[in-house]
This record gives C-alpha cells, sequence and structure tokens, in this order.
C-alpha cells in the first residue's frame, strides 16, 4: 500500500497529491501495475486531495512504490493565491506492508465480523455491480472499513482484512506515541529540502 499526503500543508500541496496521483497512475499503466483507491480525504478545492491510499498489485508494483517513497517537491506559482511568493510545494509518500508482522499481530479473525454490500460511487469498470463488495468491522474496537476493488468476496476480504489491520496498528502506535502513529507521523512531519521527486509546473513535468 501506499499514501499519498498533503500533510498539514496548504490547498497547493491537495492540489499537487491530486497530480502526483495523476501522475503515478500513468506510470503504473506503464508497468503494468493495478490502482485500486482504498481511502482518500478530499481537499477544499476543486480536483485536490489532502490524502489518498492506494493498493498497487503486479510484478512492479513494490518497485513503483519505491520510486515515490519519501518527499515530493512541486515547483509552480500558487493557482490559488497569484502574487504569493512561496512556490516549493511539498507532499509526502509513504509504503505500508500490511502483511508485516506487526499488521498481523494485530488483528485475529474471531474479532473480525464480514458483510457483503453492494459497491457505489465512482469508480469505472471495476466497481463490482453485485453484493461482492466487503465491510469488515472489527467487533471490539467498532472500527470499519468497506472494500469494493475486486470482483470477488474473497479477494476483497483479504483486502479488507489487510486494511483493518492498518487502521488498527495506527491506533495502537497512537496510543503508545500520544497521538503520533505511523500514518499520522507522515502527515505532519513531511522532510522538507530532501525531495526524491521533483516536478515543476502547472503541468507538473518531471525535472
Amino acid at each position: 500500500m501506499l499514501q499519498l499526503s498533503a500533510n498539514t500543508g496548504p490547498e497547493e500541496c491537495c492540489l499537487a497529491v491530486h497530480k502526483a496521483l495523476a501522475r503515478l497512475t500513468q506510470e503504473a499503466a506503464q508497468l503494468a501495475v493495478r490502482v485500486d483507491v482504498i481511502e482518500q480525504v478530499q481537499g477544499n478545492a476543486v480536483d485536490t486531495l489532502r490524502s489518498v491510499l492506494l493498493a498497487l498489485d503486479g510484478d512492479m508494483a513494490q518497485a513503483l512504490a519505491q520510486r515515490w517513497q519519501g518527499s515530493v517537491l512541486w515547483i509552480c506559482p500558487s493557482p490559488y493565491r497569484p502574487g504569493h511568493r512561496r512556490k516549493n510545494w511539498f507532499i509526502g509518500a509513504d509504503i505500508f506492508a500490511p502483511e508485516s508482522p506487526s499488521f498481523v499481530d494485530a488483528l485475529h479473525d474471531k474479532d473480525i465480523r464480514f458483510e457483503a454490500v453492494r459497491a457505489s460511487g465512482p469508480g469505472g469498470q471495476h466497481v463490482n455491480k453485485t453484493d461482492s463488495a466487503v465491510r469488515a468491522t472489527h467487533v471490539p474496537s467498532g472500527l470499519s472499513v468497506k472494500v469494493q476493488t475486486e470482483r470477488s468476496q474473497h479477494a476483497n476480504k483479504r483486502l479488507a482484512r489487510a486494511w483493518l489491520a492498518c487502521k488498527l496498528a495506527a491506533l495502537a502506535q497512537d496510543a503508545a506515541d500520544k497521538g503520533r502513529a505511523e500514518r499520522r507521523i507522515q502527515h505532519h512531519q513531511v522532510e522538507r529540502g530532501n525531495a526524491t521527486r521533483t516536478f515543476k509546473g502547472i503541468d507538473f513535468r518531471e525535472v
């Protein structure tokens, strides 16, 4: 799983996330990597994203995720604030591996309730037309996720379990570190000045 996040940055950073997602999707198509949106948080402006969590699938999925991991710099005058002096906008990209022991140990099958539900919302050809979408609820905590990216209920259950494990692991880390869970850290501590990749201009071309 790969997360792109604007962290606590302004709306320009949210626009950068939207543009980065479009660029990543193009690169994924070239590498025969499937990209499914697991969770996204909209920004305040049109066509902006505060964060997006992606499931990457394919032989080159790990290589693609590693290519993006770290800080991403977008150099562009603000499209929202004409004359604004700042031109450097940073977003973060972080990899999460739900199959690692720390995630698996946080979740027990007996504590999960699965429900078949009908898929909804945008998604083009990948949106299921049947009840193969799955809602997974962690009964002790009440945490719930819905996954509809796959066409088989079994595959959606597997992905839902992995995403639920991510959320539980984040909660556990949040309690231990007083709100500084692994995924939340990335939202607040993007490293500036040491970008993994740099893009420039409103067309988001790589430098």
